[in-house]
């Protein structure tokens, strides 16, 4: 478990035509779409998980909001459950 870590982004979400789009500035391509909010926001996560193990194959983090992640570590996430 001494190589675990957790990465905190700021994900923001805008309505589009088809849905919503996800997105996290300072992550050049962290967007992505879907019909519903949380379809997006799964969505966008799937793609940083990508361009961190994109990065972390090259020896490269994102250099930011990465933690180590120990026994005793304990962390609060905040997720919308219903948004109207």
């Amino acid at each position: 478990m001494s190589d675990t870590k957790a990465i905190f982004i700021s994900l923001l979400l805008e309505p589009n035509d088809d849905g919503y789009l996800a997105f996290v500035p300072g992550i050049q391509g962290a967007f992505a779409e879907g019909d519903t909010i949380e379809e997006a926001i799964f969505n966008c996560i799937d793609v940083v998980n990508m361009i961190v193990a994109y990065r972390a194959e090259r020896g490269e983090s994102l250099g930011f909001n990465e933690i180590a992640i120990e026994p005793n570590t304990r962390m609060t996430v905040a997720i919308p459950i219903g948004v109207k």
